[in-house]
């Protein structure tokens, strides 16, 4: 039955609050630091967005922190000891060790609950398109799908969500160490905006250079038509989040909608968490679809 376990997730899916609730998911915080205060990644709960990009703008240091293997322990226990199984979808293996924080923690808590379900999912996905992963799996477990039917869909599915994106401020990236000073400070003096995307290992890969945010915001939308897969035929939904430019989010949701015919109702946009934020810095446009698998 599908209400004999909960579907979880980090908050690492960059969703809403309101979509966490309605999608009925449970999910374990990251952690950010602002000059060095410690802060909860919990959707803006405990520091707003427009806080914490204006401290961004404003240069203030950040950093962030994965969960750990005793948050994780704790975090199943409150579920496993009430008789629930467990479906968990962790941030990108690729991007954080989350993942495997998530599996110690299961391997240790099999002893304590042999008769219960653990099941966690290394999603490679990231930002909301880890979120279009998990509503996808929310309208499955709604419709009845048991923890191991969704399991094995979660799978098959993961590498379907789509992921391209853009920045205009390139600062971020240096300092994480993705795009090197000499070729950040060049790309900024000429306004590039470098298009990355997630491949099939979760990690992020630079693409294309684009020499505008106007053109990039159009090289995007186009990849909803490049990497279209005919054989999937459900209406799935796109999502769009960004990183305090919510002018190329509309932008882009208006292309997509005038130029690729997509249904203003199928189209959602969502902020960039701050854990994500933290690595993007102010300026970054996301999309997320379902389509061709990643395959490189």
């Amino acid at each position: 039955m599908a209400n004999n376990y909960i579907l979880s997730c980090c908050s690492t899916c960059d969703l809403s609050l309101n979509k966490i609730k309605e999608l009925e998911l449970e999910y374990i915080p990251f952690h950010f630091y602002l000059d060095n205060k410690e802060y909860l990644d919990n959707f803006g709960s405990s520091l707003s967005y427009d806080d914490f990009y204006s401290a961004l703008d404003k240069g203030v240091s950040t950093k962030t922190s994965q969960v750990t293997v005793n948050e994780y322990l704790e975090y199943f226990d409150k579920f496993l000891s009430l008789g629930k199984d467990i479906l968990h979808v962790s941030f990108s293996s690729g991007l954080s060790g989350s993942y495997n924080s998530a599996m110690i923690a299961k391997n240790q808590l099999a002893e304590k609950y042999p008769g219960r379900k653990i099941y966690i999912v290394d999603s490679l996905c990231a930002s909301s398109g880890y979120g279009l992963l998990m509503q996808i799996l929310s309208t499955k477990k709604k419709e009845g799908m048991d923890i191991e039917q969704l399991n094995s869909y979660a799978e098959n599915i993961k590498l379907n969500i789509q992921h391209w994106f853009f920045s205009t401020d390139l600062k971020y990236y240096i300092r994480g160490g993705r795009v090197s000073k000499v070729s950040g400070f060049i790309g900024t003096l000429l306004h590039i905006c470098p298009v990355l995307n997630v491949n099939d290992e979760g990690k992020l890969i630079p693409r294309e250079k684009i020499l505008s945010a106007t053109i990039a915001i159009q090289q995007v939308a186009k990849k909803v038509e490049l990497f279209k897969e005919p054989d999937i035929k459900e209406d799935f939904p796109i999502f769009i989040s960004h990183s305090n430019c919510n002018k190329f989010a509309q932008n882009i949701k208006n292309t997509l909608i005038s130029k690729y015919k997509k249904k203003e109702e199928n189209i959602e946009i969502f902020p960039v968490g701050t854990t994500i934020g933290s690595h993007t810095g102010p300026g970054t446009l996301a999309l997320f679809f379902v389509g061709k698998k990643r395959t490189a």
